[in-house]
């Protein structure tokens, strides 16, 4: 995502984000939770099975090949449904035909240009990055299968590639072959999520909404189809980068919701290391990222940092970020515009759209499966009345202190450099692992008894381990809750008397390792009143 000239895509951006419609998600794991209102047991039930289903659109933006590599990376948490070129008011790459286009507002006409009607925009001759990113994929293949099994192959991968509308920014008047992939998964019967990823414009993911309505309105069956298209169809999005969403999605397929994320503690935009708390700077420094990012391997050669002489298009006046030991000053003389200042070389760059899938991840925090619970992006948190209308700033701030969940920034960036590693050999006893957890997802309670936490924590490289039990805030009870050793996996709960039938408790355990980069994995269990 391009943050120059960001004001009003943040707006909406925020705006969006923070809509606080409930979406539910129809899980198995959430029929378990409910199930456990009519159970006098303890459910013994194991991590979800279903990994959610992902399509991927993205312009050739810096940070989008970042995310990307993270994506493929952990590849062992999603189906990937589609990996999809497409456009953003940022990234155009025009017609061939010299055909003039032009956006009042747009990149090429603020900052103090005009540079008028354009027949293209910031797209390289033969630009190919997720073809790249794949073939990347491909060369290390067979040491990330020596770590997990579950690692799609590269050719499956590359079944998934298509291009969607990437000519002109906002274009969405004709069919590609990325709005024909959204479309068909989409038109399957099934009415399991897809989770939809904006990490540039709209374009691709209007262009197929727009075609099915186009095929089907006139049809007798026409509202139940789209009433099921748009509760399948969860938008990750970054940002409204075209206007596609405002101009079609939300006005046309208003049962269409965004993805409750953005008010999350990890920072991986530009400039996240000027933002992010004091103890997580190392994680972002040059000498970090050297050592744990980019010398590790084929994937670390392309993660792009500050000033490793790469430039996404040729003579990009908004692409600087390559340059070494230039002030901003110097950039500004060279033609450049400035619009966040020059980080030493080797620093963290940017990883400005992970936030769309990092409450996918499976680290045991399940916050995929409603955006109440809460992870790493968030969640979904109503705004009293006295801070509607607000400033950005103190709204977020409200909502981050009711995530609960714990700044997931060091097990983020450690866990980057653990596939890194994963990548780079096949002896497993080379690499460090996540621990393991194993327990009940859910529990029936009563008010004044109590319980037992039977949790069974384990590490595959035999590190030593360190425990904490934390109560997030996801839970209808509100007062307080006792954990009698909040260090130990095997300890006991109070439940309190004023508890009332119906009522849930999220209790969070989690598991850090000694090894090298130190892991992290969660395990929530939701205990209900009887």
């Amino acid at each position: 995502m391009e943050f120059a000239a960001f004001a009003p895509t943040i707006r909406m951006h925020t705006k969006m984000m923070f809509t606080m419609k409930r979406i539910k998600q129809t899980w198995a794991v959430s029929l378990l939770a409910l199930l456990s209102l009519f159970a006098s047991q303890p459910l013994l039930a194991e991590q979800p099975v279903n990994k959610p289903r992902v399509i991927v659109t993205c312009d050739p933006e810096l940070d989008d090949l970042n995310s990307l590599i993270r994506l493929l990376l952990f590849s062992t948490d999603f189906r990937i449904e589609g990996l999809i070129y497409t456009s953003s008011q940022f990234h155009w790459k025009g017609d061939g035909k010299g055909t003039l286009w032009y956006v009042p507002g747009r990149e090429y006409s603020r900052n103090g240009l005009d540079l008028g009607p354009m027949t293209s925009w910031r797209w390289a001759e033969g630009e190919r990055f997720i073809d790249e990113a794949v073939d990347t994929y491909e060369q290390v293949y067979p040491n990330l299968k020596a770590h997990r099994s579950d690692y799609p192959t590269p050719q499956y991968l590359r079944s998934k590639i298509r291009f969607g509308n990437i000519e002109f920014d906002g274009e969405m008047s004709k069919d590609t072959p990325g709005s024909e992939l959204i479309k068909q998964v989409l038109m399957e019967e099934s009415t399991e999520p897809v989770f939809v990823m904006a990490w540039g414009g709209c374009s691709t993911i209007a262009r197929a909404l727009k075609s099915i309505e186009t095929i089907y309105q006139s049809s007798a069956d026409w509202p139940q189809l789209k009433e099921r298209i748009s509760k399948k169809t969860i938008l990750c999005l970054s940002g409204d980068q075209d206007d596609t969403y405002a101009r079609y999605i939300h006005p046309f397929w208003p049962g269409i919701e965004p993805m409750q994320i953005g008010n999350g503690l990890v920072n991986l935009a530009y400039s996240a290391q000027h933002f992010t708390a004091e103890a997580n700077k190392v994680y972002f420094s040059p000498e970090w990222m050297r050592e744990h990012i980019s010398a590790k391997g084929p994937f670390g050669a392309m993660y792009r940092v500050w000033g490793d002489g790469k430039q996404m298009v040729k003579d990009d006046r908004f692409d600087f970020f390559g340059f070494d030991g230039l002030t901003a000053d110097q950039l500004r003389a060279m033609g450049y515009v400035v619009w966040t200042n020059p980080m030493p070389k080797g620093s963290f760059l940017a990883e400005g759209d992970t936030f769309t899938y990092l409450n996918l991840l499976d680290n045991g925090l399940r916050a995929h499966e409603d955006p109440t619970y809460g992870g790493w992006s968030g969640r979904a948190v109503e705004l009293p009345d006295s801070l509607k209308g607000k400033s950005t700033r103190e709204t977020l701030a409200y909502q981050q202190q009711w995530v609960g969940i714990p700044d997931g920034t060091a097990a983020v960036m450690n866990g980057l450099s653990a596939r890194l590693d994963w990548s780079m050999t096949a002896d497993y006893a080379q690499a460090n692992h996540e621990p393991q957890i194993e327990g009940p997802l859910a529990m029936t309670v009563k008010a004044g008894e109590t319980v037992s936490l039977k949790y069974k924590v384990s590490d595959p490289d035999k590190d030593a381990v360190v425990c904490r039990w934390l109560t997030l805030p996801a839970g209808t009870y509100t007062g307080a809750v006792r954990v009698a050793d909040p260090q130990k996996a095997l300890t006991q709960v109070s439940i309190p008397q004023a508890m009332k039938a119906g009522e849930t408790i999220h209790l969070l355990l989690e598991v850090v390792d000694k090894g090298s980069p130190a892991l992290t994995r969660y395990h929530r269990v939701i205990l209900t009143a009887r």
